[in-house]
């Protein structure tokens, strides 16, 4: 048996619970579906299954809720006896659903327009695309053959009939709801949606087709750039960690079966990309990676990387990966026994590997927006992340520093915007009846019985968003002839009766331990100070509670730069210096179809950046004015670096030589494409910007290909399969 639970709305107090049981019998399965609603949080629940008139519901397919507010939701089913489907559906936040038969199985749960809830759509089991622009009540075919859709705009298809062969996907465009179709790139093996950024992991043609590209669009397609990254063959993947509309995280496999990647981050368009972090690791087993980002502070991430001597260990960034540094010991914790070296003596974290290799970690590392500077998770200290049982440690700066808050694993929520911490003893074997809390951010932990008779634990549950001060404890009592479903909620609201005056809030500054150091604090060009609650406050920050901050301008110095292309920072350094490999190369690339040759002192501005004044290295991008060429959508549209220069020439020259000189330029360019186009057999020459594209070319390799995507769940975990770019962006 399973059980599914939904929150319908914001704030409204409706939760959906549906609870399967089925079990296979020959080549059908033989199930039962119940559907419960709350309308207080879940302190109670009323049966409703017979809105649905008692039909089995797909579990895979759970409860699909409306975007925003809307109060709709949808559950799919099979329909007895007939190899079709149905849907139930309700606009009414669950009070009442209607039903409707599918000319169609589906694929996968429907999807919502995010920016239209009577709009959905859907992948069927035979790769056809279905759009319903009334809620579900009419369908209408759009296309045949559809491989991937996203947001309802974009969507690869395979005219030769298999999603299989993906290198000759095209990536096509509809922004009418399937009247007109556009296709805005071909040689399509996967594409992703980041931010603002639109990526399409393009086959490069060259090498028997085995090397991948990345293109990026911020405009949904109608013009493209290529990624300046590496290359990566039919073994390898890019990955998109985490994306706004400032800037891209992208993960590049090494290749062969390593383990691990290089972290890249990219300007304000998506295609220049710096080197972050080396040795990564994102396994190409389960496709998992601790890499994640820190909602509750601006500019913080937290990942691990694969160490020599193929140890894990933590690492963490607190200026949008400019920089990174192991986790600081906690005060009231010591080294781990385990531990090889005692002098290297860090806190390490627990993240999605930690969970695929069945380590005894049942929670994700949990963050909140509105719960500033708290970060509670998973981790053991020592030189690298232990097999052995992990604690749950607390910070309350942004992972600056960390105490050890609870000894064992356990399942762990924030509630009140940070203001009440909730915890339960991750205990599978053994029945439980307790549940601790905390009003310190962790410091002092009470215990609370929510019940005089233990059942055994499966989850706790609380309203998305952390504001909330109700918390559901999930599990189920076990007898010899049954076990049944238990739900308990506990309202906080009868403990933190006081509401919270401007007297429980203290100023905060980020990013600092010296409030008086003029220089403290600035982050990505300012600094930020919060009202945080007073630690000894016993009250509540109430549904309403908003963060309240003052940004400052701080004045630029070489920490809000990323090093350029060609350039690195030795360990320990804010200055850049020039990589041995590039020095003395011409630093060339395509953008927006032309040649573009770097003149650069090593460093651009992080993308968000908001300094003023101060340092400003100069950064100039040179128009040759030459066609690169590329063959993603139509061979000229995109442009691919020129084996020669254009050079600058004076106005005051005579009209003759200057013609003479145009033609010379032009001819040369015209044979450096057929050349390029005939000799090299239509590759795609890329410029030399990192160490990697240098070896490729020493090697007798032009260019450089990559692929990227991502599929990102609450606190960074990336699902993806190992040979797949698609599950990768997104």
């Amino acid at each position: 048996g399973s059980v599914s639970l939904a929150w319908v709305g914001d704030g409204t107090g409706v939760i959906l619970a549906l609870t399967t049981f089925q079990v296979p019998f020959f080549m059908i399965r033989l199930g039962q579906s119940k559907l419960y609603r709350s309308e207080n949080y879940g302190k109670s629940f009323q049966d409703v299954t017979d809105l649905i008139n008692s039909t089995f519901i797909r579990s895979e397919f759970g409860i699909a809720i409306g975007p925003e507010n809307s109060g709709k939701v949808i559950l799919t089913c099979d329909i007895s006896g007939s190899l079709g489907s149905r849907i139930f559906v309700s606009d009414d936040f669950g009070k009442s659903f209607t039903h409707q038969d599918l000319p169609f199985t589906p694929l996968m749960q429907i999807s919502y327009n995010p920016e239209d809830s009577n709009a959905l759509m859907v992948i069927s089991n035979n790769n056809e695309l279905w759009l319903s622009q009334d809620f579900g009540s009419n369908w209408k075919k759009i296309h045949d053959m559809v491989c991937l859709v996203k947001c309802t705009i974009f969507f690869t298809a395979n005219l030769n009939g298999s999603c299989s062969d993906r290198g000759v996907l095209e990536l096509r465009r509809t922004t009418d709801y399937g009247k007109t179709i556009k296709t805005v790139a071909t040689k399509i093996y996967s594409f992703g949606l980041g931010g603002r950024f639109l990526f399409a992991s393009v086959m490069t043609g060259k090498v028997s087709g085995t090397l991948r590209m990345i293109h990026v669009s911020v405009d949904s397609g109608d013009s493209w750039n290529m990624a300046q990254l590496p290359a990566v063959g039919h073994e390898q993947f890019y990955s998109i960690l985490a994306a706004n509309n400032d800037m891209v995280f992208m993960h590049v496999d090494e290749p062969g079966d390593t383990g691990f990647g290089t972290v890249y981050v990219s300007d304000d368009r998506g295609t220049v990309y710096s080197k972050s972090l080396e040795r990564h690791l994102y396994t190409t087993t389960g496709g998992d990676t601790d890499f994640t980002n820190v909602t509750s502070l601006r500019g913080v991430f937290i990942t691990s990387i694969l160490a020599e001597d193929s140890s894990v260990q933590s690492v963490v960034s607190f200026d949008q990966g400019g920089e990174w540094v192991p986790l600081q010991k906690p005060a009231n914790s010591k080294c781990d026994a385990t531990a090889k070296d005692p002098d290297k003596c860090n806190l390490h974290i627990h993240g999605a590997y930690s969970i695929t290799t069945r380590l005894n970690v049942p929670m994700l590392p949990l963050s909140e927006p509105n719960a500033v500077g708290l970060i509670l998770a998973h981790g053991s200290v020592g030189d690298s992340i232990s097999v052995m049982k992990p604690d749950v440690y607390v910070s309350d700066d942004g992972g600056y520093t960390w105490i050890k808050a609870l000894k064992g694993p356990h399942h762990y929520a924030i509630l009140d915007s940070g203001g009440l911490l909730v915890a339960v003893e991750h205990s599978p074997t053994q029945p439980i009846n307790e549940i601790k809390f905390s009003t310190d951010e962790g410091q002092c932990w009470h215990v609370h019985k929510f019940a005089t008779e233990a059942i055994y634990f499966t989850g706790l549950a609380s309203e998305p968003g952390a504001r909330s001060m109700n918390v559901s404890i999930w599990g189920y009592k076990d007898s010899m002839l049954s076990q049944y479903w238990i739900s308990i909620t506990i309202d906080f609201r009868e403990l933190l009766t006081r509401d919270c005056q401007d007297a429980d809030y203290v100023q905060w500054l980020a990013h600092s331990n010296d409030i008086s150091d003029p220089k403290d604090g600035c982050i990505l060009g300012y600094k930020e100070k919060f009202l945080r609650l007073r630690k000894d406050a016993v009250c509540w920050n109430g549904r309403d509670y908003e963060v309240n901050t003052q940004p400052t301008p701080c004045v630029c110095t070489l920490d809000d730069f990323l090093c350029d292309f060609g350039y690195y920072r030795e360990e320990n350094s804010s200055v850049c210096v020039e990589q041995p490999d590039l020095k003395g190369k011409v630093l060339e690339f395509c953008l927006h179809g032309k040649e573009e040759q770097l003149q650069t002192s090593g460093y651009r501005k992080i993308p968000g950046d908001k300094c003023e004044g101060g340092e400003t290295p100069q950064r100039k991008e040179i128009d040759l004015s030459v066609r690169c060429v590329s063959d993603l959508v139509e061979p000229v549209t995109l442009s691919l670096p020129s084996l020669s220069q254009v050079g600058e020439h004076s106005n005051s020259m005579p009209v003759a030589i200057m013609v003479i000189i145009i033609v010379m330029l032009l001819s040369a360019a015209a044979g450096v494409v057929f050349i390029k186009k005939y000799v090299c057999g239509g590759r795609f020459l890329v410029h030399r910007y990192s160490v990697l594209q240098q070896h490729v070319e020493d090697n007798g390799v032009d260019g450089i290909d990559d692929p990227l995507e991502t599929n990102h769940t609450q606190n960074g975990k990336i699902e993806f399969h190992d040979d797949s770019d698609e599950d990768l962006l997104e």
